[in-house]
């Protein structure tokens, strides 16, 4: 059965809900006897019915005065009737799926509504990769919302995409239907400093009445002060109990990350479960996730899970994915709850301690049972110049990855990105190295690898190197097309000759990630849509990057999911030292510094 679209607005079926409340028409849908999470009181109340007509909930109680010769009935006696999951801030593209084929993974593990910030295709094609992301979410039965992009780039004079957004586009944007504010902030320096772009942008959204997301992962007070202040309300970057409980008692919409490489729920979490604080303003997120853990551990429900492993109770984990994220983006008159005039978005679920929901419902429809969907999504296909994305100036040589010195000595030091497992952030560190025949060589036993980032939309040729710790890799290399915010082309490796092959052999594929050893691949994962998200189904492509995985490994590498932290170390706006395509970047500084330590 193909999925036809229920979703009504309540100005418009608000009669035929009153009317099946009153026992004046039939519902479509009951469902009986279940145990429903009221996220309003906190309760659970046993042995309810939820009656829907028109995709909404018209009643809840003892609905027998509902039923009609064609309403259908659902027997939830023993189980858990709880509002559908929402994730107030995620990156589709970070899933390596479409929107499509994300959807098809979420929804099976109770995610209802999602709030997208699709930044990473709009730094690759503009507004008109974040419309066409857009457009594919409004034909699904997941809810797809989107906060408009906000830095694009993400820095003015650090690196180069290929787009960028100005305060029209984000003007222009905020008129979409289901656009509810704006993406992320990234270039925090901006806000406070009264950058005009940024802003602007702020403005413009806090004048159409929509929420300004945030990103802030500094620990400077008055910055955070005077970034709330100019009207920022959120941040998911917060990684300790300190920085969490500052937040709150500011008045910031805490987001609590746990996505499947940054794992923060564990010690953010203690500020509900020590420090009792009133969790009305905080959610939990996921952010990034790759299609492993979608598939083996669960989207949005699994950080719920992981909540409540930590000791947070069932229900306010729960408040904490539905009521809270509504009411932050202003739509809790359609979402967020199971109760009267709201879209009938319900989980059914046997044990709130596991959240694996039985049956999905969205907009009155069933859409998944057992883990399994039971409905046909619709086909969305992008255009073919969305699909044809590699614009790199030549085929590299060895050469290309050879970083001279001018030292004029055997040895050298240099400034090393140090990376950090489980963790969005980096360490500047230093090490020193050989120089050999005037080059600058890397070291695989105090870790030290080479490092390069290729401008990859306008064929300039540019490539900028440098040197990377904390990866473990000892042969080989990788190359990466998902390189955050820009999405330049990132190559990692011991030996030059394999970089080369790397990067050439992915602008083949037209973009994605690669894993090569000795002239060979060993796995790949091509992501046609702007080299960033791949046109194959969900199946397809967990098998590819479990291949990934395990190549990562043997050249070397045992960090948990090591192409998601690989594919950040090209993001200056986290602490503390990245690459793009224009050189090292001192993220602490906001400024480009040397490779080499010349004294």
């Amino acid at each position: 059965m193909t999925y036809t679209p229920n979703r009504n607005k309540l100005t418009d079926v608000s009669r035929t809900l009153a009317k099946v409340a009153m026992g004046e028409a039939a519902a479509d849908l009951v469902i009986q006897n279940g145990t429903l999470v009221n996220v309003y009181s906190g309760e659970l109340l046993t042995h309810m019915d939820v009656a829907i007509a028109a995709g909404r909930i018209a009643y809840i109680g003892k609905a027998d005065h509902t039923i009609g010769a064609q309403t259908t009935l659902i027997d939830a006696a023993g189980k858990f009737l709880v509002p559908g999951l929402l994730d107030g801030h995620m990156h589709v593209e970070s899933t390596m799926l479409s929107v499509t084929e994300f959807a098809k993974a979420a929804i099976v593990k109770g995610t209802t509504g999602i709030f997208m910030d699709p930044h990473e295709i709009a730094n690759v094609f503009g507004s008109e990769g974040v419309r066409l992301m857009h457009d594919e979410g409004q034909q699904l039965p997941l809810k797809v919302f989107t906060t408009f992009p906000s830095c694009v780039p993400a820095t003015n004079d650090l690196e180069d995409g290929g787009a960028t957004l100005e305060v029209a586009d984000i003007q222009a944007g905020l008129q979409w239907d289901n656009v509810v504010g704006l993406g992320e902030v990234m270039n925090f320096p901006g806000v406070v400093y009264g950058d005009p772009k940024m802003c602007g942008e702020i403005e413009a959204t806090l004048l159409s009445g929509k929420t300004v997301t945030g990103h802030f992962p500094s620990d400077d007070d008055r910055m955070l002060q005077a970034y709330l202040a100019s009207g920022v309300t959120s941040d998911h970057e917060t990684v300790t109990r300190e920085q969490g409980l500052h937040k709150v008692r500011m008045g910031m919409h805490l987001m609590i990350r746990e996505g499947s490489a940054w794992h923060d729920v564990k010690e953010v979490i203690k500020i509900v479960t020590e420090d009792c604080v009133n969790t009305s303003n905080i959610s939990l997120v996921t952010d990034d996730v790759n299609p492993q853990t979608l598939v083996e551990k669960g989207h949005l429900n699994h950080v719920a899970r992981r909540a409540i492993e930590e000791g947070v109770d069932p229900v306010t984990a729960i408040q904490m994915v539905t009521i809270n994220v509504a009411r932050y983006f202003k739509l809790e008159h359609d979402l967020g709850s199971i109760s009267p005039g709201k879209c009938a978005d319900i989980l059914l679920i046997d044990d709130l301690q596991k959240m694996e929901p039985t049956t999905v419902i969205t907009d009155g429809q069933v859409i998944a049972e057992q883990g399994k969907l039971v409905v046909e999504f619709p086909v969305f296909t992008y255009p073919a110049h969305i699909r044809t994305s590699m614009n790199v100036k030549r085929e590299l040589t060895a050469d290309d990855f050879k970083l001279a010195s001018t030292a004029g000595r055997d040895t050298t030091k240099v400034n090393v990105i140090n990376v950090i497992e489980n963790s969005a952030r980096t360490e500047k560190m230093t090490a020193e190295l050989r120089v050999d025949a005037g080059h600058i060589q890397p070291d695989p036993a105090q870790d030290v690898v080479r490092l390069a980032c290729i401008e990859r939309h306008r064929g300039t040729g540019q490539i900028s190197l440098a040197f990377a710790h904390g990866f473990g890799v000892t042969s080989g290399a990788v190359a990466s097309t998902v390189a955050h915010d820009s999405h330049n082309l990132l190559v990692m490796g011991i030996d030059e000759a394999d970089m080369a092959f790397a990067a050439n052999e992915l602008v083949k594929l037209g973009g994605g990630m690669i894993v090569v050893e000795h002239g060979q691949v060993l796995a790949q994962v091509p992501m046609t849509i702007a080299g960033l998200m791949s046109e194959k189904s969900l199946p397809e492509v967990v098998a590819e990057v479990a291949q990934m995985d395990q190549a990562w490994k043997q050249i070397g590498c045992s960090l948990n999911a090591p192409y998601m932290t690989f594919s950040l170390i090209a993001l200056p706006v986290i602490p503390e030292i990245r690459i793009s395509n224009r050189g090292l970047v001192d993220v602490t500084e906001f400024t480009l510094i040397d490779v080499e330590i010349v004294s």
